[in-house]
């Protein structure tokens, strides 16, 4: 007899969860259905919120020729913070999509539609994830706490957005680089104009990557009717990825020449720009491998964005050592 394959592992592991994470083979059992609720069985979603937040950090202090300990603590506060939000935002999207992830071939063997975890229960789980970050927030100055406090507006919103828009990769990037703009502030104490230009540079590279992702479920969106860049662009793809990619590099090199310039230190501009520079080739070199019809491939070149942003945090600090 043929086994049936669209049952649940028994096991429980989700099914884009990365092989041998520690989720699945270190944590205690009773923790395992939250952690893959929290999706830290899949930690890439927690790098591509934290990196806006170092980015913005770094931008800051390279503006400024301040680097302290309290930045140190503002970039380790948001690397905590951002796997608690992480956590909490996954977990109200599974709330709120549990009847969709059902019906999706990738996505319904997470917790919730699997049985592994009640909505009352993920309902509690949120709550607290929310809480001690929030905890982490009231450490930081008040234009910042302000700040950490609306974001939480983009994070309500953007799960509903598949289903009355076909850019709810654009509410993603809303969402998640918010951080952009709190590492700024969480430093100077205001905002100003090149966190902002950073802020939308982040949200362009967002609608390059997260269409990438898109693209392995377009099958069972189409038959669920939910709505993506993936199928709003079909076989256009690569024309428009190739026009987020050049808004993103070239959004990063005025955010970081309006940040730079009054510093009047040509090599830190220089070195930040060789980030920009080497993270946009990283992002030309993911269109030219991509292929759409294979979704292990996009995943590939999803995951692979963890490295871009980190091309651009890596040259941020090298900037203020040198």
């Amino acid at each position: 007899m043929t086994p049936n394959t669209d049952l649940p592992d028994p096991t429980g592991q989700v099914s884009d969860a990365y092989q041998g994470n520690w989720v699945d083979h270190r944590a205690p059992a009773w923790s395992r259905p939250y952690l893959r609720l929290s999706r830290a069985d899949r930690p890439i979603g927690t790098w591509l919120l934290l990196i806006p937040c170092w980015w913005g950090v770094l931008l800051a202090t390279a503006s400024t020729g301040k680097f302290g300990l309290y930045d140190a603590w503002i970039m380790l506060g948001c690397a905590i913070g951002a796997w608690l939000m992480r956590g909490a935002g996954c977990t109200w999207n599974d709330i709120t999509d549990r009847d969709f992830d059902g019906q999706v071939e990738r996505t319904r063997s997470r917790p919730i539609p699997s049985g592994q975890v009640g909505v009352k229960q993920a309902v509690i789980w949120m709550g607290l994830q929310a809480l001690v970050a929030f905890g982490i927030l009231l450490t930081f100055n008040t234009a910042a706490i302000i700040i950490g406090i609306v974001a939480l507006l983009p994070v309500a919103v953007y799960p509903f957005a598949k289903r009355f828009t076909w850019w709810p990769q654009a509410f993603l990037g809303i969402a998640f680089n918010w951080g952009a703009l709190l590492g700024w502030v969480a430093h100077t104490g205001s905002l100003e104009l090149p966190p902002v230009i950073l802020y939308v540079a982040g949200i362009a590279w967002t609608l390059f990557y997260d269409t990438i992702y898109a693209y392995q479920d377009t099958e069972d969106d189409a038959l669920i009717g939910v709505k993506s860049t993936a199928r709003l662009f079909g076989k256009n793809s690569r024309k428009w990825l190739k026009l987020f990619l050049m808004l993103t590099v070239a959004l990063f090199a005025v955010a970081t020449i309006f940040a730079l310039v009054p510093l009047a230190n040509v090599l830190t501009l220089v070195i930040a720009l060789g980030g920009v520079w080497f993270m946009g080739w990283h992002l030309a070199w993911q269109l030219r491998k991509l292929d759409t019809d294979s979704p292990e491939n996009c995943l590939k070149l999803f995951r692979s964005n963890r490295d871009a942003g980190l091309i651009f945090v890596l040259f941020l600090a090298v900037s203020q050592i040198v």
